[in-house]
């Protein structure tokens, strides 16, 4: 599904916000990756978050691009990257769960292992490139705030040279839900999910800047 209106993504977004309900640890570790991008902002004019997952296919694409979008947003110098620790692609339901909530993909680079995807969404004045890649990848801007997605990044990465500072924030993986009937549904929840947390990291940011 395309965007029908240039508000579909920004209802979905806050909308995502209005309704979460998160425990109390859940959000002091949101305040804490939010205070350490205010002090990078601080120290540098700007932060970078490298959203990290294993293979990097589903949960840290999801939020590199509600990070891509929350900076459009809030209107501050953050950029999103994502990167794993394996190389795989970006997977179809991830892509069409974003679509249906106003993200357009465009196919940049046709590979049939790794197909590279320029994103935008309507009213965007930059694009970002959607694939697999590692945490090292030449397009993820070092240093960085390092987010883990998933427990097996969290463990399979004890040491991350580039990253600032590392937070683990896991999420679900809605790989479980791939091929039945739950799968749209699976992976619009997790969708919701991601880009809850990141608008109440973005909005914490904003609002100790301004």
């Amino acid at each position: 599904m395309k965007p029908t209106s240039m508000s579909s993504t920004d209802n979905f977004f806050t909308n995502a916000f209005n309704t979460i309900q998160l425990d109390e640890n859940r959000k002091e570790l949101l305040k804490k990756i939010a205070q350490t991008i205010i002090l990078e902002f601080k120290k540098e004019g700007n932060a970078n978050l490298n959203f990290i997952c294993t293979h990097n296919s589903r949960r840290s694409q999801l939020a590199q691009v509600w990070g891509f979008f929350a900076a459009d947003y809030f209107k501050l110098p953050i950029k999103s990257f994502s990167g794993g620790t394996e190389i795989t692609a970006f997977y179809k339901n991830t892509i069409k769960t974003l679509e249906n909530t106003g993200f357009n993909f465009d196919l940049e680079n046709f590979c049939h292992q790794n197909p590279v995807y320029k994103i935008s969404f309507n009213g965007c004045k930059k694009t970002i490139l959607g694939y697999s890649k590692k945490i090292d990848d030449i397009d993820n801007t070092k240093p960085f705030i390092a987010i883990t997605t998933c427990n097996n990044a969290d463990t399979n990465c004890p040491f991350i040279p580039d990253a600032i500072e590392r937070f683990h924030l896991p999420f679900v993986d809605p790989k479980f839900s791939d091929g039945t009937v739950k799968e749209e549904e699976t992976y619009l929840k997790i969708n919701r999910e991601i880009a809850a947390e990141i608008y109440f990291i973005f909005s914490e940011v904003k609002q100790q800047i301004t």
